[in-house]
């Protein structure tokens, strides 16, 4: 059986990516893929606290939640888009975000846009695979 390898692709002629993520995934081993769907700031007791870092936190740890389900974690990200409702949200997204993968890169994608509900100021969905 192989072994589940993921692995960033950033050819030499791109400008480098930022650290905390990478121009593409290449996924060799892989068996089970799970699609995370857009999770939204929706804390434990089904409310939408104020303020972008409680939300952005609390989104990733819905998205956690989920890969949790199916036996997964951060390590089995292979890809990753986050919807910013304002684009002064992209230091402190950059910043949790790169607290919450801890040097794993997944492909990522970033995109300022209007959300579904007002009051949510993010909203992520993810890819992630296992051996």
């Amino acid at each position: 059986m192989t072994a589940l390898d993921i692995r960033p692709i950033d050819p030499a002629f791109l400008p480098q990516a930022p650290s905390d993520y990478t121009h593409g995934t290449m996924v060799t081993g892989a068996r089970r893929m799970v699609f995370v769907s857009g999770q939204v700031p929706w804390a434990e007791n089904g409310k939408v606290p104020e303020g972008f870092d409680t939300q952005c936190r609390i989104t990733w740890r819905n998205v956690l939640a989920v890969l949790a389900e199916a036996g997964m974690g951060v390590r089995n990200l292979a890809k990753v888009t986050i919807y910013l409702s304002d684009r002064r949200y992209r230091e402190a997204n950059s910043r949790i975000r790169t607290e919450i993968l801890g040097g794993h890169t997944p492909a990522l994608t970033v995109i300022i846009t209007d959300i579904y509900t007002e009051e949510w100021l993010l909203e992520i969905e993810a890819i992630a695979v296992d051996g």
